[in-house]
């Protein structure tokens, strides 16, 4: 067979395309120190102090004025921070903290940025898993627990109880007389704790494989004094008893037994019982996907932790991007029948299923 010649690149496409990956860079770089931003309360400070000099600002945070400078000379190439250099002043305008401070709740992006640094603290071992096969397992994930902890957090405080409830008739009314909850991979059970709190006459269950994730769940239903929240270190895919209600919140995709979890919780459910299930708004075929405002950002994270923890455990490998089709096939052959979708106005991230057994 003969070798083809490679053909020649457009100069001027070839120079667009420079100039796209030097943006990738530079935005990457960004993305960096907007999580350091966060991690540090930069933001926070920023978005109620006057312009300031690095000294005021550092003071303010209680940091380092070395690195304050520095970040804030990274923030100000990088469009972040406006900068006044007759007076040495650095601004955080009030449209930039309105996404980056942690007073804007769901909106803030700069806590997202913090999963940049979790896929440069485990590159080594997926680019071992390209090579190898296998995947990249919890273990080597210390800090994603606390990450995810905080970005679902703001969520479920601005919208679980008054918007994502509600996106099931009749639920809310439902909880209020009493009903049996159970929460799959609770992780650290922010979410149940929020609908023990505010629907004291039912009884919540939430389970999770991770011992640390179970003792934080408890230590805040104790701070709040529920007594109507319990936590279990358990296999979702080995669930028992019955219940009206299970939820599983950007849980099943990450899982190494998706479909016997599937199973499981339908058996779980008893009869009239609803299955809530939160996952990633995305399609199964990659070509409906390009063109998501979070595309990259969805296979990326799937690289980097939801396929591999899963391929870890020897598991189906789902990834981030599953999809409707996928989570609708998967349900209908767990034994769900009737499968509604159903959506939060604002949110790209997230889709709810609303799912009853035959």
């Amino acid at each position: 067979m003969s070798e083809r010649t490679p053909a020649r690149p457009d100069p001027v496409r070839q120079e667009e395309f420079t100039g796209r990956m030097l943006q990738v860079l530079n935005d990457s770089c960004l993305g960096h120190l907007c999580s350091l931003g966060h991690r540090v309360g930069l933001f926070d400070v920023m978005s109620g102090l006057p312009s300031a000099t690095s000294a005021q600002i550092a003071g303010a945070a209680g940091l380092d004025e070395r690195y304050v400078r520095e970040w804030l000379g990274g923030m100000t190439v990088g469009g972040i921070v406006e900068y006044a250099p007759e007076d040495g002043g650095y601004r955080l305008p009030p449209e930039h903290a309105a996404v980056l401070s942690r007073a804007a709740g769901p909106d803030n992006m700069a806590a997202f940025m913090q999963y940049l640094a979790m896929m440069g603290d485990v590159e080594d071992e997926v680019l071992a898993a390209f090579r190898e096969g296998g995947g990249v397992p919890y273990s080597s994930y210390p800090h994603f627990q606390d990450v995810q902890a905080e970005e679902t957090a703001r969520v479920y405080d601005a919208a679980l109880t008054g918007t994502i409830v509600p996106l099931v008739p009749g639920l809310t009314g439902q909880l209020r007389s009493g009903i049996d909850v159970l929460d799959i991979g609770t992780g650290q059970g922010h979410a149940v704790n929020l609908l023990a709190r505010a629907f004291p006459g039912s009884r919540f269950v939430g389970m999770d494989i991770s011992a640390a994730g179970i003792a934080t769940a408890r230590a805040e239903a104790a701070r709040w004094g529920l007594d109507n929240a319990r936590f279990e270190v358990a296999d979702t895919a080995e669930l028992t008893g019955s219940y009206d209600l299970i939820t599983a919140f950007d849980v099943i995709h990450d899982l190494a037994r998706p479909a016997r979890t599937l199973a499981a919780v339908a058996n779980g459910l008893r009869d009239g019982g609803i299955f809530l299930m939160g996952d990633i708004a995305a399609s199964s075929e990659l070509s409906e996907n390009i063109g998501h405002p979070l595309g990259p950002t969805l296979y990326a994270l799937s690289v980097f932790y939801c396929m591999t923890v899963s391929l870890a455990e020897g598991g189906a490998g789902l990834g981030t991007a599953w999809g409707r089709q996928a989570a609708l096939r998967m349900l209908a052959e767990a034994g769900f029948g009737e499968v509604e979708t159903r959506e939060v106005p604002g949110d790209i991230l997230n889709v709810y299923y609303v799912a009853r057994k035959r």
